[in-house]
């Protein structure tokens, strides 16, 4: 049985907590557990307004924007928000649907979240190291593996070889 005094504790400690995650912002709060974290304002100044919205709130650029689509050089593109090699350019194909697109990440590198955003249900993809949203996969791509990972340009960056 739950006495009253516990009762008053919980509901404080909830409130609190989200006090707290409503000062922070959510770009904050879901920094919690990454390897490489910074404060909304620090990743603000960090990345451009747009690889901002794209790694911190999982907006989307607009198709056919990036240098990154014809991108042939052989390399490593890195997550733009903590260098990390998320993808080879030996995955990279021309999918045309105007993003950078890798039939497979390197190992270790991603992680999967559902997305029932804008009315669909898909797989957003995320770095594993600082959290940021870089694009989403899809079961429409080429062999061996036959998933398109339909990355962000503004959420990398291409180191040649």
């Amino acid at each position: 049985m739950t006495s009253r005094r516990s009762f008053l504790l919980t509901t404080v400690t909830l409130a609190g907590a989200g006090s707290i995650a409503a000062l922070l912002g959510p770009a904050a709060m879901a920094d919690a557990g990454y390897e490489v974290t910074h404060t909304d304002a620090e990743w603000r100044k960090m990345l451009s307004p747009e690889a901002y919205q794209v790694l911190r709130h999982e907006a989307t650029e607009r198709p056919g924007t990036s240098p990154l689509n014809d991108e042939d050089r052989k390399g490593i593109y890195e997550c733009a928000g903590c260098d990390l090699p998320v993808y080879s350019s030996e995955t990279k194909f021309h999918s045309g649907t105007g993003w950078p697109s890798f039939w497979k990440p390197l190992p270790h590198s991603v992680l999967e979240k559902r997305d029932t955003s804008a009315g669909m249900i898909r797989t957003e993809i995320h770095c594993r190291r600082c959290g940021g949203h870089l694009g989403h996969v899809f079961n429409d791509g080429p062999k061996p593996t036959g998933l398109r990972y339909c990355m962000n340009g503004v959420a990398l960056k291409f180191v040649p070889a």
